[in-house]
């Protein structure tokens, strides 16, 4: 689990505001594809569930809309890009620009959730895994979500 914690808005960073169950889901955000993953509803485990290829933002909410009703989703986690020693970074500005988006649009609780270095943690996994590297490329957005999701689900007080 990733140790540090952000500075933002306290409506993504207020823990006590998270529903006491009910999945989550995660999202992983990038400049091509968006990872997405669940939890299951007493929060034991996380799993990937699929990778968005980018396009509008219209495709993108109602995709992300279709998802949370399929599950039955009760929050949202979108991963924060931060640099290495914590500063903004290009792509942490669009994820915030994205969670108020999200957090506008949705009728559940969005977070966000530090995730440095979480694409090479899934690629590892992939790899020990046995899953062939080209392979990987397809799996690894949505490998990143279900870490994000763990590592947030940490977070929360038990």
């Amino acid at each position: 689990m990733q140790q540090i914690d952000t500075t933002n808005d306290p409506a993504f960073t207020d823990l006590s505001t998270v529903p006491p169950s009910g999945r989550i889901v995660a999202i992983d955000p990038g400049t091509k594809r968006i990872g997405v993953a669940i939890c299951d509803e007493l929060r034991v485990t996380t799993r990937p569930v699929e990778v968005i290829t980018r396009a509008s933002w219209k495709k993108l909410l109602e995709r992300v809309k279709n998802i949370v009703a399929e599950y039955d989703a009760v929050a949202v986690v979108i991963g924060l890009p931060l640099e290495s020693d914590g500063s903004e970074s290009p792509m942490s500005v669009e994820a915030r620009g994205m969670a108020r988006k999200f957090r506008l649009s949705l009728e559940i609780p969005v977070y966000l959730q530090d995730e440095r270095v979480t694409s090479y943690e899934a690629k590892s996994r992939l790899w020990e895994r046995g899953i062939d590297p080209r392979d990987a490329r397809k799996l690894v957005d949505s490998e990143a979500a279900s870490i994000i999701l763990s590592d947030f689900l940490e977070r929360l007080p038990r």
